[in-house]
């Protein structure tokens, strides 16, 4: 079981975080190889989806897996809101976001998936809570939720030129706040143990009824040009609307292979 509220973390293995360029690098390198993989990735109802990029990167940093999302059918968007420099540019209040995620609702007619990598994944999660009767799910990669930011690798890249500054006071309740999951939309977590800014226990979700983890082998920079990550995002998305259901790695012996884990086998602890 997960706990609900997340202990300090220590950072990454230092290792990890100086091995992050290159194998990212390689993780990218690897999708051509994976398409026979990726081909056979379920298809799905052609819903909207909006994907949001970790921080300090835009749109562009998520071009392949928008362009793979767009491969299975579905009508898939940026976020359109320049480089992910902190919540601020998703508005005070998320204004901007939200107006986004309302534009492609309305343009749609349909619940609209929200995918966030890192530091977008948690953007998209807390915006999941405000607007549950326009969000359908919410997928993150690499996620930090709810975790002290000293925990990363990139905290203070994020003190330098972040948008917002972190709360010196009340800063347990924000993180707190963070940490509790959407009660109405269903939320899945995409992680690796191996990740090098993210510490991997703090990108797990909460043990509940609509909350999911899926473990993949994967630097934190290649989460999102991993095949794997693609594949996995593919399932949850497929699912039905009404009909969500956890990651079931047991369904073939590849999967076995190529998620270590899935649902909810550990806690913050590691344990």
């Amino acid at each position: 079981m997960i706990s609900e509220t997340a202990p300090d973390l220590a950072p990454p293995p230092l290792p990890f975080a100086l091995l992050e360029f290159g194998r990212a690098l390689g993780e990218m390198a690897s999708l051509p190889a994976a398409q026979a993989l990726l081909r056979i990735a379920p298809v799905g109802d052609g819903h909207a989806v909006v994907v949001c990029p970790a921080f300090m990167t835009g749109d562009s940093a998520t071009g392949l897996l928008r362009q793979f999302i767009r491969s299975r059918g579905y009508r898939v968007y940026g976020w359109e809101l320049g480089r992910n420099m902190g919540p601020a540019t998703t508005g005070e209040n998320q204004e901007h976001l939200a107006k986004r995620v309302t534009d492609v609702f309305r343009q749609s007619g349909r619940k609209v998936s929200l995918i966030g990598w890192s530091l977008g994944g948690v953007l998209a999660r807390e915006l999941a809570k405000r607007m549950p009767d326009r969000v359908r799910q919410v997928i993150t990669l690499g996620s930090p939720l709810g975790i002290d930011p000293r925990s990363t690798r990139v905290n203070w890249v994020y003190r330098r030129i972040g948008d917002t500054p972190i709360p010196e006071e009340g800063i347990a309740e924000i993180l707190a706040g963070v940490r509790t999951p959407p009660k109405q939309v269903p939320s899945t977590a995409i992680f690796s143990k191996t990740d090098g800014i993210v510490p991997w226990r703090g990108c797990i979700e909460p043990k509940g009824q609509l909350t999911d983890n899926i473990e993949v082998f994967s630097s934190h920079c290649g989460l999102g040009v991993h095949p794997f990550v693609f594949y996995a995002v593919a399932d949850r998305l497929a699912l039905p609307e009404n009909g969500w259901a956890p990651f079931d790695r047991n369904a073939s012996s590849w999967r076995r292979v190529a998620y270590p884990s899935s649902g909810h086998c550990y806690d913050v602890n590691g344990k």
